[in-house]
């Protein structure tokens, strides 16, 4: 947005942000585990980001609170273009485009006119936007739709290539320039009626555009096996010069995107953690330092501020807490470790600041309660990999297993824990609204409901047999369940979802 401020996401939800310029990043909780494949922010504080199966996620607070938005597709989504914080789409597999107009609570597909995958759309104002795709491989063909009218319809344009185009980036209505495989690089100058190749003097796929301005652009990219490739134009693209003044983290070699807030300064992302960043047009890029990569499964917040996050480390497992609404993370201990192999916290629940339970792999439970200053080990009777946990309040709670189906509840904050019979298995997500009433999800779109805290459950019509990774209630009869294919399920009765 900025000189400063910058978002980059990636694997498992990560999504990592600086406001300094990139001297630092902080780990942000996106709420998802699923690989995160493109961003787009209009302020400082509005932000989307898509990725796998349908993934959407929101924010309205520069990051500090990452809210799933409602898709309606299984389909992986590539690319994101917001023009204003209202007006934005998405575009994904099979010629998934997906429009928004109040700033995402709300998506609608709209039709293409192609079933290629689209990997990069550039939004110009509420009306005008040219989307980029293609069948990849031999025989493959190039595709670019434009809309006028803000999605209603989309036209397909003529383009002189036979390969993916990956980005595109325009700086007003008329002028703008697509890349792709093979070192293509694309050009217009009147809106897309016509299209002209620019030579790139590279062969490697090229993956991340951003141009400031008519004549400033930087392209970056990679070869399968090979190394990174920058490219910076200054002239529109009349001639574009490679930048070799950089240095890599070991084992790091493919750029993926880039992003630049002014003809000087700009940032590049890639594998292994790279961040690049230069203030002086690419003269120089100069690595940055970035937080853990690691998986993050689970995160709890009990305010805008305070909030917990759990994942997987070697030896003690992974907690982040953070107390300035995920501006930094503070690392904790766990109190245990497995020095082979390392531990998975799969989830966690705070009821408050200070009273909050994890879980994880064979059938490990962590208490504390004074916010994860300590946290103390409680006992199961299963070995079973517990995948959520949720508390009704202090003392009463239930853990949810994923390989045996096991169902663990306690009514004492954990001191005993009790197992409770489902009759399922490939649990993962548990939530309760009070102390008797609680639903369950899992594989093959199972959803079991209490309403007698635990002592039976009773099978839901859930209407799909994806795998239901979460479910969330706002009271007793209005709930939600994801899935990690896009399936959102919605009640407002407490009753069958679908």
């Amino acid at each position: 947005m900025d000189a400063n401020t910058g978002t980059v996401v990636g694997e498992n939800g990560t999504i990592v942000r600086t406001t300094d310029g990139g001297n630092s990043w902080t780990i942000q909780a996106s709420g998802t585990t699923q690989t995160l494949w493109a961003v787009s922010f209009t302020d400082a504080n509005h932000g989307t980001a898509v990725g796998e199966a349908g993934t959407i996620v929101g924010t309205t607070d520069e990051g500090d609170h990452w809210v799933t938005q409602p898709s309606g597709t299984t389909f992986q989504l590539r690319g994101v273009s917001f023009s204003d914080a209202n007006n934005g789409a998405a575009v994904g597999d099979s010629g998934t485009i997906l429009r928004t107009t109040d700033g995402g609570n709300s998506w609608v597909p709209q039709s293409s006119g192609t079933g290629n995958t689209l990997f990069g759309i550039s939004f110009i104002d509420t009306n005008t936007a040219t989307a980029v795709g293609g069948a990849c491989g031999i025989g493959g063909e190039s595709t670019i739709v434009r809309t006028t009218d803000g999605g209603n319809t989309w036209t397909t344009q003529a383009n002189p290539g036979t390969v993916c185009l990956f980005k595109v980036s325009f700086t007003d209505g008329n002028t703008g320039t697509a890349v792709g495989d093979g070192g293509v690089i694309l050009r217009t100058t009147n809106g897309g009626d016509s299209w002209s190749p620019q030579t790139s003097g590279t062969t490697k796929t090229l993956y991340g555009v951003s141009f400031t301005d008519t004549n400033n652009g930087t392209i970056s990219g990679f070869a399968l096996g090979g190394t990174g490739i920058i490219l910076r134009t200054t002239d529109g693209g009349n001639n574009w010069v490679e930048q070799t003044n950089y240095s890599l983290p070991q084992g790091a070699s493919a750029f993926y995107a880039v992003s630049f807030t002014d003809a000087n300064t700009g940032t590049i992302v890639g594998d292994a953690g790279i961040v690049l960043q230069t203030t002086d047009g690419g003269t120089q890029w100069n690595s940055q330092p970035t937080v853990t990569f690691n998986y993050l499964y689970g995160v709890s917040f009990t305010d805008s501020n305070t909030g917990t996050a759990v994942g997987y480390e070697n030896p003690d497992g992974m907690i982040l807490r953070t107390t300035d609404g995920g501006n930094s993370w503070v690392r904790q201990n766990s109190g245990i470790g497995d020095p082979f192999a390392g531990l998975n916290f799969f989830g966690v629940h705070f009821v408050n600041s200070n009273v909050g339970t994890l879980v994880g792999q064979e059938g490990i439970i962590l208490r504390t309660t004074d916010g994860g200053n300590n946290w103390v080990q409680q006992t199961t009777d299963t070995t079973d990999w517990l995948y959520a946990v949720h508390f009704s309040d202090e003392n009463h709670g239930t853990a949810v297993g994923f390989l045996e189906g096991k169902i663990l509840s306690t009514t004492d904050g954990g001191q005993n824990w009790a197992t409770q019979t489902s009759q399922a298995t490939g649990l993962l997500g548990v939530y309760f609204t009070d102390t008797n009433t609680g639903t369950v999800v899992g594989n093959d779109g199972v959803i079991l409901r209490t309403t007698d805290g635990g002592q039976s459950w009773t099978p839901q019509t859930s209407g799909t047999t994806n795998q239901l990774r979460a479910v969330w209630f706002a009271d007793t009869n209005t709930g939600s369940v994801v899935s990690d294919q896009g399936t959102i399920l919605r009640t407002t009765d407490g009753a069958d979802l679908g």
